[in-house]
């Protein structure tokens, strides 16, 4: 089964499969890159492959790590015709894809989503980059992949917490584009063996599917709203050196503020906000700024947001139940007012 998502140059499939049907869709010439984590739990058909492996964490996701894949890629005699095969969860998609786009200008990538929070955005949509010190994601390039392969199984190997913040994603793509996803999920996805979760994930990459395919390289402002509570949960990743947060949690708490300030500003009904807010709770997930982090902190970080434009801030805010626009004159006095109310 698979499921087509279309690009400017083309189009890809995602096939929905198990761990041991990845090989069967790589070619010959495929070198596996993942972490030392997903390491361990590569299936033998997918050990037969070259691979390199790097230090599981977000902290690898470097312009110097990135290097360093270069060069082993120089050293393996990677070519242009060899296809970088990107094998765990966010960063390592992020990772890999950034080093298959700049190695000889560009080599083929397949992603192989083993996270929940992968499966449901990263790995689809063909944005891919490293973190720089001023902010996360701030180097990368638009380079869609030449097919994604999500191994249901994997899921069944995630630590609790991991599974918790992917649902994050599946949270944010509901509020921005399906009041039907939405009425799923208030009754709480709780661990890997749910049995609609196979359902949820194809729902969700279908939503992402449909906005990158209105916006693929973000000109009219439909894309940006797949950023509905990242322009603070990446302020806060920042912040917090990506020591304290993973990527799901940060959303969270950055889609409850960002929905305060949707209601702060007569977007939707305060109550529409406390909603959501009591979905993500509902999932185990953090809601609230951690103590000793101010608004005023953050804003630094939310300047050098790729969407912001001159003094003013943007946000990617809601509408309603399933709907989300993009906003670029938001004043940081305003984003004070809201979170500090």
């Amino acid at each position: 089964m698979a499921f087509t998502v279309k690009h400017h140059a083309g189009e890809y499939q995602v096939h929905w499969g198990q761990w041991t049907d990845v090989a069967a869709h790589l070619p010959e010439n495929s070198i596996v890159v993942t972490d030392s984590n997903v390491e361990r739990l590569l299936p033998e058909n997918l050990q037969a492959f070259p691979r390199l492996v790097f230090p599981a964490g977000e902290s690898s996701k470097t312009w110097a790590m990135a290097g360093q894949l270069h060069e082993q890629l120089a050293h393996l005699g990677a070519f242009r015709a060899s296809t970088i095969v990107a094998v765990g969860g966010g960063v390592t998609g992020d990772l890999a894809g950034f080093v298959a786009a700049s190695y000889m200008r560009g080599v083929p990538v397949i992603q192989v989503p083993t996270s929940l929070l992968a499966m449901v955005d990263s790995s689809v949509g063909g944005k891919v980059g490293v973190d720089l010190d001023a902010g996360k994601n701030l180097a990368g390039a638009f380079w869609p992949p030449e097919s994604v392969v999500v191994p249901f199984d994997a899921l069944t190997t995630l630590p609790e917490r991991e599974l918790r913040a992917g649902m994050a994603e599946v949270i944010k793509a509901a509020w921005i584009a399906s009041p039907e996803l939405i009425e799923t999920l208030r009754t709480p996805v709780l661990n890997a063996h749910d049995p609609r979760l196979p359902e949820i994930i194809q729902a969700s990459v279908q939503i992402k599917a449909q906005v990158v395919e209105a916006d693929e390289f973000e000109r009219n402002g439909i894309r940006a709203t797949l950023n509905f509570g990242h322009t603070i949960g990446h302020a806060l990743e920042s912040l917090t050196n990506y020591e304290t947060f993973v990527h799901g949690e940060a959303v969270s708490i950055g889609m409850v503020a960002e929905a305060r300030l949707s209601a702060h500003l007569g977007l939707i009904p305060h109550e529409t906000a406390q909603e959501l807010t009591q979905m993500c709770q509902a999932h185990g997930l953090p809601t609230a700024l951690p103590p000793g982090v101010s608004v005023d902190d953050l804003l630094p970080y939310m300047r050098k947001d790729k969407k912001a434009e001159g003094t003013h801030l943007a946000l990617a805010l809601l509408h309603g139940y399933g709907a989300c626009k993009l906003h670029k004159d938001v004043t940081p006095g305003v984003v004070r007012l809201a979170l500090q109310a």
